[in-house]
């Protein structure tokens, strides 16, 4: 007596179901070997992409490559118009399916070794970065969702129609919050600074103590901690020390005017061999520059060759010291402000004094 299921006898459920099992047998098969290669490739590399591609792989769900099998085996069975035209849509949705898993897992993935990379040198970034990957992967398995619908013969485009309008609706009321997002991956991903250096905004200077989604917070030179918007802050004018290379220094110095031309002319030198002394040091130039309310002013333009604002503050130390010793040495004095203040009437009465009508006898 022969069985029937569904119109198919039992020899082509059995042939059906032996070709959905070794169809998943294949999948799983072809899997691990892949797996397994790349993983023995990636030992003997620098590169982390593919130790991604192996993590990746390894996350082919069980559920997927049943259903493929499924799918494989559907084809020898005689089964009714809507199932057959059914069953090519959920194929495709598995492995729309299966497709989103491997996006999450990479952008998973993505992340981890940039918190690995970066966590060292901008632990803070990690807050911005994981933001970045949540909104990735919203997007990533909204577009799946699409095309899943759209897979089913919906039409999607009223939806994200809807959507759209949506979306503007809430950026409208959320513009602040988002454009302080948005703004905080632009500082994760462009560097103007990073936790640790130090900064000037406007009139405010300390060290970034934390980047978060919203705000930037650093620490002032007073103690307190001053926090930014992280908008506004892109907005304004960072002087970011921290990278500096160089220090150009200008310093000005000067001198009374009871001194001999000889010694005028000598000044420049003294400044330059002050300037010269001093180790990490490059001179640039020492200039007459103008004639004060009360001093002769001299200008002196350096560069140090250490950002370090300690080392300079020695250099200058130094040079001072060694210009107050050499000046005392050639008998030239510091210029510090005065006033002469002259009387009319004083002055009239001297010459006065002084004519021959009122000289003695």
């Amino acid at each position: 007596m022969q069985y029937t299921l569904w119109n198919n006898d039992l020899l082509a459920w059995s042939i059906a179901a032996g070709i959905a099992i070794a169809t998943c047998i294949l999948l799983y098969a072809v899997r691990k070997v892949l797996v397994r290669r790349i993983s023995a490739f990636a030992a003997h590399t620098a590169t982390w992409l593919d130790d991604l591609a192996g993590r990746v792989l390894a996350a082919t769900h069980p559920l997927f490559m049943l259903a493929i099998g499924i799918y494989a085996g559907s084809h020898w069975l005689a089964l009714p118009a809507k199932t057959v035209a059914l069953l090519p849509h959920l194929a495709v949705t598995a492995l729309l399916l299966q497709m989103a898993r491997w996006g999450d897992v990479a952008v998973h993935g993505w992340l981890h070794h940039y918190r690995i990379r970066r966590g060292e040198q901008d632990a803070a970034s990690t807050t911005s970065t994981a933001a970045l990957g949540f909104v990735t992967r919203v997007l990533l398995w909204t577009v799946i969702a699409l095309m899943i619908l759209d897979n089913f013969g919906v039409n999607i485009t009223t939806l994200v129609a809807s959507l759209g309008i949506g979306g503007i609706a809430v950026a409208l009321a959320m513009q602040n919050i988002l454009g302080d997002l948005f703004s905080s991956l632009s500082i994760v991903l462009d560097k103007p600074f990073v936790v640790g250096d130090f900064i000037t905004v406007d009139d405010f200077s300390g060290t970034v103590e934390y980047v978060g989604l919203k705000t930037t917070r650093i620490r002032g030179l007073g103690g307190e901690q001053i926090v930014f918007s992280n908008s506004d802050l892109l907005q304004s004018r960072i002087r970011n020390y921290k990278r500096m290379q160089t220090r150009r220094i200008v310093f000005g110095i000067g001198v009374v005017y009871e001194i001999s031309k000889q010694q005028l002319l000598a000044i420049p030198g003294i400044l330059r061999e002050a300037v010269e002394a001093q180790p990490q040091v490059k001179f640039d130039r020492a200039h007459f520059k103008s004639y004060g309310a009360s001093s002769l002013d001299f200008e002196v333009v350096y560069i140090v060759q250490t950002p370090d604002f300690g080392v300079y503050m020695d250099v200058q130390q130094a040079i001072n010291v060694a210009l107050f010793e050499r000046f005392e040495q050639e008998g030239i004095g510091f210029a510090y402000p005065t006033q002469t203040v002259r009387l009319a009437d004083s002055e009239l009465r001297i010459a006065r004094a002084a004519a021959p009508e009122n000289a003695p006898g």
